[in-house]
């Protein structure tokens, strides 16, 4: 594989599996010795640790798979308590998302890592504020994209409009990942032959329904055993 220097991973919806499939790409980067390190635009959610810090479960699982202990380095410029639609809970806090703040927030973690995975927000067209969206973030910083979509109930539609708007945009798409979720979905295997034959892009594995004993508690990060276990089930894009 040539010299990766970063990912944009985006997802057909929200709860989809970024975190997961994020974080097990950055542990696949750094088992080749690839100093991978995650990175968020924006995160709406938090919840207090036992120690009363303040904290974010797709955060603290992109620094847990970076390697990187707590406080050591800012993975996301922007954290918003409320998990709802980031750029309405910011309105709501007298705050507005900036694009310029976000880019500067990656380019400082770029001068960190040989390579950086972005874990997207919600979707591709989520709004960051008035005038841009995610999708604008992710021309601007011009890396292959990842899709994962989260195997349910209408995971066919979210994923070709995802791949539409995509290709809309210009955006490089490396390939996608399949995440099977808490309950694997009624003709699992007819659903992803259908989407590897509709988007005509590499597919990079098929993430079963974590065990039980890995499954992630509420106001969690996922465990680094969660995150192998997922790493186990996918390949890094070609370049």
């Amino acid at each position: 594989m040539s010299k990766l220097n970063g990912l944009f991973v985006t997802g057909t919806d929200t709860e989809v599996g970024k975190t997961l499939v994020s974080g097990a790409l950055i542990l696949k980067l750094r088992e080749l010795g690839i100093k991978a390190i995650g990175f968020k635009p924006v995160v709406a959610g938090t919840y207090l640790d036992s120690e009363g810090l303040t904290q974010n479960e797709d955060i603290e699982t992109l620094r847990l798979a970076s390697n990187l202990g707590p406080l050591k380095l800012s993975l996301c410029p922007y954290v918003v308590d409320q998990p709802a639609a980031p750029h309405l809970v910011a309105k709501h806090q007298g705050l507005k998302l900036e694009m310029r703040v976000i880019t500067e927030a990656f380019q400082e973690v770029q001068k960190q890592a040989d390579c950086v995975v972005v874990e997207g927000a919600g979707g591709l067209l989520i709004p960051l504020n008035e005038n841009e969206d995610l999708s604008d973030f992710a021309q601007a910083i011009d890396l292959p994209v990842i899709l994962a979509v989260g195997m349910k109930l209408g995971c066919i539609n979210h994923a070709l409009l995802t791949y539409e708007a995509l290709k809309a945009r210009n955006l490089r798409i490396s390939g996608w990942v399949a995440n099977t979720l808490s309950t694997e979905m009624p003709l699992l295997q007819e659903n992803l032959q259908t989407l590897q034959a509709r988007m005509g892009i590499p597919f990079l594995g098929l993430i079963p329904t974590l065990p039980k004993e890995l499954q992630k508690a509420i106001n969690s990060p996922y465990s680094i055993e969660a995150l192998i276990f997922a790493a186990k089930h996918i390949q890094l894009p070609k370049q």
